[in-house]
């Protein structure tokens, strides 16, 4: 039994996670060497508290680096066993629907917002589907770690993503089943690779801005000159955008922040024009006495007449009414992200550009601009909201201008 074991998972670490033959060897050591100082056969699983012991005693005699890599060939043994031997569970079925209907309310009872709702749910279900319908009573740290791994190895997702469904079982486990997995929280983690952001010379963006028109080309020009992501543009109000100061504010941005960033001039013009036409809307919808717009956090209970305010209105309403998926509410939204998206992939195509850019590509040129024209790294950060410096500084590497001023020796 213990020899098919160690052929079977030296198989499922060369033809499932991709370790090279040469590394197979350490990779079966490793384990093996655990289990003989545990003194625990091959058949079971080895707990976080036990691996820990045994990694422990292996730092006094060993690299760093061999006890990252014993670490790691622990895990992968670990959720070799369990792929090894399904089990069938009880149907949870019945407990699952009231867990999802807890995490809603307790979602929007924290005033998170509505993509989080969303996002968090998604993973619940997926979690849910992996543990094949086992009662959420019944699951616990061990099948939160499985999943996790599975979501590095077999699915392959990136470390955001990963990070995401960690995210939201955290939630899931500490606010809904009130229970505590902090000690869980050590399985396989996707790798992190370092991505250069896709960025647009100034010549490709006002290429792509003259082949756009109407709300759209506002947007992505708004965008461009703000360093706005995407849902920060959408999602912008009247009273956001001050003409006298020439300031953008961004309010519950990325983190649930708020900031500042620079209005440019040259869009003061348009953007009144602008208005005056959503001024018609509102009053349009002021006339018909629609619902107000939905209004952030706890503001709707707090001042129930706000949303229908000037100052409260969409600066890019929609075209159409909506029924607010949380109110049930027959309301106007703001404009959907995809008709900003859409019509700008049709510029990148009609102006010939081969990049694979998107609309987010416009928040990176902006940074990489301003790094290009001289501005420091502090105040790039500041007008995009960034929480540490290193996230700005990848924008560094794809500036033109030489940032250290280094010369190359063959000049």
């Amino acid at each position: 039994m213990q020899k098919a074991l160690q052929e079977g998972f030296k198989k499922y670490l060369f033809k499932d996670v991709g370790i090279k033959s040469k590394s197979l060897p350490y990779y079966l050591k490793w384990v093996l060497e655990c289990y003989s100082y545990l003194r625990k056969p091959l058949e079971k699983k080895v707990s976080n508290n036990e691996k820990n012991r045994f990694l422990k005693n292996l730092s006094t005699s060993h690299e760093g680096w061999q006890v990252k890599q014993a670490d790691y060939a622990i895990k992968l043994y670990n959720h070799f066993l369990s792929i090894q031997t399904p089990q069938e569970h009880p149907p949870g079925t019945k407990e699952w629907d009231t867990i999802e209907t807890r995490t809603r309310k307790i979602i929007r009872l924290r005033q998170l917002s509505y993509r989080t709702e969303k996002s968090y749910l998604g993973w619940i279900r997926r979690f849910r589907e992996f543990v094949r319908e086992k009662a959420p009573s019944e699951t616990g740290g061990d099948e939160f770690q499985e999943f996790l791994t599975h979501l590095a190895l077999e699915r392959r997702v990136s470390p955001s993503t990963q990070n995401q469904a960690l995210n939201a079982l955290v939630f899931l486990f500490k606010h809904v089943l009130d229970r505590d997995i902090e000690g869980h929280i050590d399985a396989v983690r996707a790798k992190y690779r370092r991505r250069l952001p896709v960025v647009l010379t100034r010549r490709e963006v006002q290429m792509i801005l003259s082949r756009m028109q109407g709300v759209p080309k506002l947007m992505a020009s708004l965008m461009y000159g703000c360093g706005l992501r995407v849902s920060e543009c959408v999602r912008l109000r009247i009273k956001d955008v001050d003409m006298e100061q020439g300031v953008v504010i961004v309010r519950q941005g990325k983190g649930d922040k708020d900031r500042i960033t620079v209005l440019p001039e040259n869009l003061k013009d348009l953007l009144l024009e602008h208005m005056g036409k959503v001024k018609r809307v509102y009053e349009q919808d002021r006339s018909q006495n629609l619902a107000g717009v939905s209004m952030p956090g706890a503001l709707e209970r707090k001042y129930p007449g706000a949303g229908k305010q000037w100052g409260w209105f969409w600066m890019f309403p929609s075209g159409s009414l909506s029924i607010d998926p949380r109110g049930n509410i027959v309301r106007r939204h703001h404009l959907h992200p995809a008709t900003l998206q859409r019509a700008f992939r049709k510029a990148v195509k009609e102006a010939g550009i081969t990049k694979s850019a998107t609309v987010h590509s416009l928040r990176h040129s902006f940074a990489t601009h301003l790094l290009e024209d001289g501005y420091d790294l502090r105040t790039v950060q500041e007008l995009l909201g960034h929480r540490h410096i290193n996230t700005t500084m990848v924008y560094t590497h794809v500036a033109k201008r030489n940032i250290l001023g280094v010369k190359s020796p063959l000049d």
